[in-house]
């Protein structure tokens, strides 16, 4: 994509970004050969961006020539509403307040040059701000009476920058204009906002990049504007319409907030926090599974009282569960009376309660992916090699720890198979959600309902392709047409 800088005086631009041109604002509205350019992003750093202005008709002209505009209209008009400077107060109140905590002052500026400020300390607080407002040269006012509060929101121009300032503000400029890909609001053409949540880190994130990917490209081919959003972005999250979460999902982590502001603000979406309190709990799973009548594997909700009895009813190899194990985390296998009492006296340190649960050998596990009631993808999980589960994180080689997957059309599975993951997820209410099922001697047993089951390029797609993206967020916009 081809980049042009848009400022009233060229001239007064000490830099040279590669592939990026500097241009006159009066270029930019006057002459008809910009007009024609195609694939281009504008970033307009004029020094006005009010009404009718100079720099308003800049970004207003990009957009109505299909170019990519930083910041668009939307943001101009946003940056002059002053009820927006109360709610961006309350939104970042808690980032605010942790930034200044220091400061013996009772009024501070801060000033934001393409998302960074020359003091280090307050990275992350300018980042945040320019995200929001996707203004180039920002300056924020903070006045402190019981807290710290923003007075003002303005855009600068770079006349407005302090001699002092404007070494570090040209060597922003250049890290800025080098960068491939930019933190952009959404189109106008976009009929909803979807966030998707991911997590630098996650050990055993629930989508591959690939799919990562696909999820994008499908969605704004639907009408979402997409973006993928991090745990710290939760004070953003009011601003879209729709919330998929794809990192690993506990009621401890940033996941369930997510997902419970998004319910109290009503986002739409699959993964609802009631699901993932009740999944990642295996203790109300062991419970409403045998409450329902759904056949499992022998089960025993252990606890200090009834330890030394799981095995008179179990026998051994045993495998032991913490309430709150995912992605094989958190699951032991013992073998011995000794390793037994050794995990469960572990685990019961940590926990009232823990899950006993008899040791059913298999090839494969089924994973069947139930979306709002229905299924619709089929997979066969491979035991990692050389293990008793799809897991083993311990594998020296990262290949080895997990199994091979096969996908198959759902027609192709057995029909009591496929009958008890429906009744299984129906358990949890409408959402998405992967079911564990072995088959046995005695017939099929569920070993678990996952929330945010994995959606892998290569893997859960490898038989029905995009329609598995397109199913999720169909799932997403019919919540938003219903409302």
């Amino acid at each position: 994509m081809n980049k042009y800088i848009v400022v009233n005086q060229p001239e007064n631009w000490n830099i040279s970004p590669e592939n990026t041109k500097i241009i006159s604002s009066r270029d930019y509205l006057t002459n008809p050969e910009f007009a024609k350019l195609k694939n281009v992003r504008i970033f307009n750093l004029c020094k006005d961006y009010s009404y009718q202005s100079k720099g308003y008709y800049v970004s207003l002209l990009a957009e109505a020539r299909g170019h990519s505009a930083i910041p668009t209209i939307r943001n101009l008009v946003d940056l002059g509403e002053p009820k927006l400077v109360r709610i961006v107060s309350d939104e970042f109140d808690d980032l605010i307040q942790r930034s200044f905590k220091s400061l013996k002052s009772k009024e501070f500026t801060l000033s934001i040059y393409f998302g960074q400020n020359v003091a280090a300390k307050y990275k992350e607080l300018s980042a945040t701000f320019f995200r929001h407002f996707q203004i180039p040269l920002l300056r924020v006012r903070f006045t402190f009476t019981s807290k710290w509060n923003i007075k003002s929101i303005k855009a600068i121009s770079e006349a407005e920058i302090p001699e002092e300032h404007k070494e570090s503000m040209y060597a922003f400029a250049e890290q800025y204009f080098s960068k491939k890909r930019y933190d952009i609001p959404k189109l106008s053409s976009y009929e909803y906002d979807l966030a998707i949540l991911v997590k630098d880190g996650d050990p055993a994130p629930p989508s591959n990049s690939k799919a990562l990917k696909k999820f994008v490209e499908i969605a704004e081919k639907m009408g979402f504007y997409t973006e993928i959003v991090s745990p710290k972005d939760l004070s953003r999250l009011s601003s879209f319409d729709a919330l998929f979460i794809r990192q690993s999902t506990e009621v401890n982590n940033e996941a369930y907030a997510f997902a419970r502001k998004a319910q109290q603000e009503g986002i739409a979406l699959v993964d609802m926090p009631d699901a993932i309190l009740k999944c990642c709990n295996k203790v109300f799973m062991a419970e409403a599974l045998q409450n329902a009548g759904i056949p499992t594997p022998q089960t025993m909700i252990v606890h200090k009282e009834n330890v030394s009895q799981v095995l008179e009813t179990i026998g051994l190899p045993v495998v032991l569960k913490s309430p709150d194990s995912t992605f094989s985390f958190g699951v032991k296998k013992a073998k011995t009376e000794s390793e037994y009492h050794e995990l469960a006296s572990a685990m019961l340190k940590e926990s009232e309660l823990v899950i006993a649960q008899e040791f059913s050998y298999s090839e494969y596990d089924w994973r069947i992916g139930i979306l709002d009631g229905n299924p619709f993808y089929a997979s066969k999980y491979y035991m990692a090699k050389g293990h008793w589960q799809i897991y083993n994180w311990n594998a020296e080689d990262k290949y080895d720890q997990d199994g091979n997957a096969d996908s198959l059309p759902i027609e192709k599975v057995p029909a009591e198979i496929i009958k008890i993951a429906v009744k299984s997820a129906k358990l949890m209410g409408s959402g998405l959600y992967g079911i564990d099922i072995k088959e046995t001697e005695k017939g099929p047993v569920v070993i678990e309902i996952n929330d945010n089951p994995n959606i892998d390029a290569g893997v859960e797609d490898e038989y029905y392709g995009d329609k598995v993206y397109t199913d999720i967020i169909t799932a997403l916009k019919n919540r938003l047409e219903k409302n």
